[in-house]
């Protein structure tokens, strides 16, 4: 008499696999917010303690979705370190250190990949709102009306930054000494960040 239980798959070599592409998809579908661990283990076959086994927790998973292998919640505390007067200049220099880095090399393949991929955008668009700009502008004495255009300008000045000095590689900002682009661009973030946005 067989003693095998049926139900949740087992950890199998494939089942990591699994996670991640159930993974992927919901949260390209349904956002990071609205995604749960019961959901993706659901679509992936599998009980959700096994996805906590394999990723820990529903920020770790997602991180892994697009294989950014930085937790930027790591580095937020520097950007947000001395007040709000310059998180312009220090978002950008946190910025540069990060690409300029190894770890540089995954984030252009995956902005390359957004480019050409429509599930792919959807996620690195879910990553810098959740886990970067979300992190920075919620610290801040900000108006939440004005919050998701700030960070929506945010991140459209650093995607032009990160296009065109290391997918388009831009001269002289391909390279440029990293302080003179913070010089250059943090006053901008910055006024994205803290100025008035109506017209003069």
């Amino acid at each position: 008499m067989s003693t095998r239980r049926g139900g949740r798959r087992p950890g199998k070599p494939d089942t990591r696999e699994a996670i991640l592409t159930a993974a992927r998809t919901t949260f390209a579908e349904r956002g990071f917010d609205a995604a749960s661990i019961r959901a993706i283990a659901t679509a992936a076959g599998v009980d959700p303690a096994l996805v906590h086994h394999y990723f820990g927790t529903k920020e770790e998973l997602f991180r892994a979705t697009v294989a950014i292998p930085i937790d930027p919640a790591e580095l937020l505390p520097g950007v947000l370190a001395g007040g709000p007067d310059e998180v312009g200049a220090r978002l950008v220099r946190t910025f540069l250190t990060v690409w300029d880095s190894p770890v540089g090399t995954a984030a252009v393949a995956l902005l390359r990949s957004a480019v050409n991929n429509e599930w792919t955008a959807r996620l690195l668009r879910e990553f810098l709102v959740t886990q970067v700009l979300r992190r920075v502008l919620d610290r801040l004495d900000l108006d939440p009306a004005e919050t998701p255009l700030r960070g929506a300008l945010v991140g459209a000045q650093m995607a032009g930054l990160a296009m065109m000095r290391y997918v388009i590689r831009l001269e002289p900002i391909a390279s440029a000494a990293p302080e003179t682009l913070v010089a250059a661009i943090g006053p901008t973030v910055q006024r994205y960040v803290t100025g008035p946005l109506d017209a003069a």
